[in-house]
């Protein structure tokens, strides 16, 4: 995709209003809002407000954008003591767990001995 809104896009829809999100943080190009399904309080979705599938459909102009915006979200979710490091996720397409088909990035707090493994073989 181009930047284009989908009517069937729940992060499109977000971004009308016409669903409500818990967004934590926000620029004229992002928001930040708390993952709906958390196992890790503060694990914290990055989303381009365009409509885009994957990292190779963002412009690198608003690439380098959304890497600040994650930089300072992560900041921010450490500074508020959720965490003492933090994981950086991006799905891309089904066969690598991506479910909404809109590009985002997960920030996930992470502690020490939280029990959570990452990239397992099946």
């Amino acid at each position: 995709m181009t930047g284009k809104p989908d009517k069937n896009c729940i992060f499109c829809k977000i971004v009308k209003g016409e669903i409500k999100g818990d967004k934590i943080a926000e620029t004229d190009s992002f928001f930040a809002m708390l993952d709906i399904n958390q196992d890790i309080k503060g694990h914290t979705l990055v989303i381009p407000k365009k409509h885009f599938v994957t990292l190779f459909d963002i412009p690198d102009k608003l690439g380098n954008e959304m890497l600040k915006f994650t930089k300072k979200v992560a900041g921010d979710l450490l500074d508020k003591k959720l965490g003492d490091g933090f994981n950086l996720i991006m799905n891309n397409l089904s066969v690598a767990g991506q479910v909404v088909m809109h590009a985002h990035m997960h920030v996930i707090p992470r502690n020490e001995g939280d029990g959570i493994r990452f990239l397992t073989r099946v």
